[in-house]
Formats: C-alpha cells, structure tokens, sequence
C-alpha cells in the first residue's frame, strides 16, 4: 500500500480545494495519469499519481479543503497490506477537516486574544506541518506530535522543530508565534497583533428580512481578501494621478497591428508599452522596485525587473508575472500578456508563474471607468492603475486639439517613497507614453 500526501505546492501555499477526482475508490490508475485537480490560492494544479495500482481510497469531496501534508489518495501498489496508521488515516478522512476547525476555533480564549495551545498535537490529533518539515523532524530525530506549534492554525514550523530539537518541550512552549500580517487579533487592543480601536463585530442574520444565499470564501477569491486586507492594514496607501497623450502611441500600435494581420502572435497592446516605460521608469526610481521588511526595518531593493499583470479571471483576480521586462520587446511583451491572460481564464497558469514579481499593473481601460485607486499588490511597494483611453479637447502648442488621453494612477506605500519621489516616477513614465520613439530608442 502507498500512502499519498498532498505535496508542498509552492511558496505560501498551505492548502486546496478539490476541484475534482479522476478517479474513484476501486479503480486502476497508471503511474503520471491525472489523479486529482486541486485550486490552491494561487492556481488549478493537476496532480498526478506517483504510482500505479488499485485506488483503496479518495480522502476529500469536491468542494473539501485539503492541507498540504494530508493523505489524500490510498493506492494498492502491490507492495503488501495497509499498515494501521494507514487505515487510520483513511477511516477518519471525513473527521479531520472538522477537527482542524475545531482546533482554529478554540484557539482564540474568551476574551478574543490569540493564542496556540502548546500541546495541540497530541496522539490523537494530526499534526499540520509541511512534508518539508516532517522531513526535517526525522532528520533530527524529533517526534513531531510533541512540537508545540507556533504557524497559523496550530501548523508545526520548521524554526518549531529547530527549537525543539535544541530546547525541548519547555523552551519551546515558550515560543510565542512569529508575526504574520495575515493573523492579526482583532479582539483585544493589547494582544501582540492587536490593532487599536479595530472591533471588528459579527454581522446579523440577514435572513430575518429576506432570502439570502451563502457561498463559502474559498481559495483564489479568499487569497484576494486576505491579500487586500493585509495591504490596506499594513501599507499606508497614497495616490499619484496623472495622464498621459498616448495618440502617437496608439497610431504606431494600430498600424504595427494592420501590418501583423496576417501573422501568428498577440497583438502590440498599449499595455505592453506601459510595461516598457515603467520598467525604465523603476531602473531611475528604484525605490518602487522594492519591498519593505517591518520586522527587520530593512528595504529590500529588487536588481530585477518582474511585471505582475493583474487578471480578471472569472474566478477572482490573478496576477501572472512577466519576468525580465527590461530585457524584452515590445512584441515578446504583446505576445506574453495575451498568452498569461489566456492561462489564467483556463486554470492553466503555474504556481511559479504568480510568484516573484516586483511591480504590478493594472488595466480597467477595456471594461469603463475614467479612473481608479488601486490597492498595492503586498510585499510590493507599488502598483500603477491604467484607466479608459479617451479623445479629451487639449491645448497643444497655445491650440486647443483633439488627443487620446489615458488616465493613469500610482498608488505606493508612502514608507518607502515620499510624493515628489512619486511625481517624478509619473512624469517620466508620461512623458515616454507621449514620446513613444524615445522609449522605443531607448529599448
């Protein structure tokens, strides 16, 4: 018998749904066939079975959250009988989720203050770590039941098993959880993370006073909160606003457009010029290339140039990354902004191709508006908010003309960068929108 577990799936990613089964309890699978689709935070992943044989089991409804380290598949491989802690595992597959709930539940005491219980992971309990973590307490000869876990939701760290396998039990009970901005207490204005003056009270029962519908916050729309509220908490926002006479910029796009007819590839989009000029606009402002470590008051500055490009997939917002925009043209930019919006529509988009971005876009011009304030993408320290193109009367040269004016908006984390450092980032990425043979002898 082999016993699967739900594979580390990328960095920060601790948890999916089940999207849906390949197969089912009986059937025969090959190795590398499609096992089970699972939608993390991030993206649809495909999991292929690691190896042929008998499915015993399917741990996990469609619709069910599984956490990374879980077993999730039984398979009769030929190699012999079901060891006990197998079985175990399978038998009570529908009661671990509610003890997980149970476990985050009770780990918030009356008066609202967090808290993780030093012993949540007694004999009886699963232990939540990451195989990575697992692998590490073999390494050191550690029984993981008896970590105390510090991470979210009772989970067992890596630094958790460090510590005790140096200390043991009493001093790393003593341990308190390390800082996450996605766990705050939001209860008691003296908690570690407590936030003061932030009562965050439980909504009524909507349903006294008419029909509601109830739909759980799962994976990407559920990281999007989480993501949103982390930004808006810890970062404090400001907001640049500018425009930018793209009507030579559009005249060469068209055109280029009209000679590419008849050729394979995206179209040139405005926005992969607006990729080209933030990307030199970041290389003399570094400062918006950056992230900001509150812990260790550092700011990291980026050497690299990774563009995220915010999506609307259908299923929520997802921002695949454009990796090495300073070293591709405006065509290899046109051809992957389509090909990654296309990715994300279809669930087709890897994990590590969400990850390691320093700056992101983002473009409401095709669905309406005539501006926006867009929320930073965290860790990043900026974001640039494209609005609807529009002709707009403009005085050029003492004469009132007709221009293609396109609203755009920075917001930046006003922490790492003042105002004036803000206007002078805008002014040089408009005055490249409007002088578009300048950024092309440029780049």
């Amino acid at each position: 018998m082999f016993k699967f577990i739900l594979p580390d799936l990328g960095e920060g990613v601790h948890e999916g749904e089940v999207l849906k089964w390949h197969v089912e309890s009986g059937a025969h699978i090959e190795e590398d066939e499609p096992l089970v689709d699972i939608e993390t935070d991030k993206a649809a992943i495909t999991i292929p079975s690691p190896r042929s044989g008998t499915v015993v089991t399917c741990n996990g409804n469609v619709g069910d959250i599984v956490l990374v380290g879980d077993v999730i598949v039984v398979i009769d491989d030929g190699t012999g009988s079901a060891d006990s802690e197998v079985m175990a595992i399978a038998a009570t597959a529908d009661t671990t989720k509610a003890q997980s709930a149970d476990a985050t539940v009770s780990s918030q005491n009356p008066n609202g203050q967090s808290s993780v219980p030093a012993k949540a992971n007694r004999p009886g309990n699963r232990v939540i770590a990451a195989p990575a973590t697992r692998r590490l307490a073999r390494e050191l000869n550690v029984n993981i039941q008896e970590v105390p876990p510090t991470g979210p939701a009772g989970r067992v760290t890596p630094e958790d098993v460090n510590n005790f396998a140096t200390h043991g039990a009493d001093t790393a009970q003593s341990v308190q959880p390390a800082a996450d901005p996605e766990q705050f207490d939001h209860g008691s204005p003296t908690g570690t993370h407590a936030i003061p003056l932030l009562d965050i009270e439980s909504l009524p029962d909507f349903s006294k006073w008419g029909e509601v519908e109830v739909e759980p916050l799962r994976s990407i729309r559920r990281k999007v909160a989480r993501k949103m509220v982390t930004s808006m908490i810890m970062v404090p926002h400001v907001a640049h606003m500018d425009e930018a006479d793209v009507t030579l910029l559009d005249e060469i796009r068209r055109k280029e457009n009209q000679k590419r007819a008849d050729q394979s590839g995206g179209k040139v989009t405005l926005l992969a010029f607006v990729i080209r000029a933030v990307t030199e606009g970041l290389k003399t402002w570094p400062m918006f290339n950056a992230s900001l470590d509150a812990v260790k008051e550092q700011i990291i500055y980026k050497h690299f140039y990774n563009i995220g490009v915010a999506v609307d997939s259908g299923r929520g917002l997802i921002v695949p990354v454009i990796r090495d925009t300073d070293r591709k043209s405006v065509l290899q930019l046109s051809t992957e902004i389509a090909e990654s919006a296309a990715k994300a529509r279809t669930n087709e988009l890897a994990v590590d191709e969400l990850q390691g971005g320093s700056f992101t876009i983002t473009n409401i011009g095709s669905l309406g508006g005539t501006g926006m304030i867009p929320t930073i993408n965290y860790p990043e320290v900026a974001i640039l908010g494209m609005g609807r193109v529009q002709d707009k009367p403009v005085v050029v040269d003492g004469e009132i003309a007709i221009r293609k004016m396109m609203p755009l908006t920075l917001a930046f984390d006003h922490r790492i960068a003042d105002g004036a450092d803000a206007a002078r980032f805008m002014t040089q990425i408009v005055n490249r929108l409007s002088d578009p043979h300048a950024l092309l002898i440029e780049t």
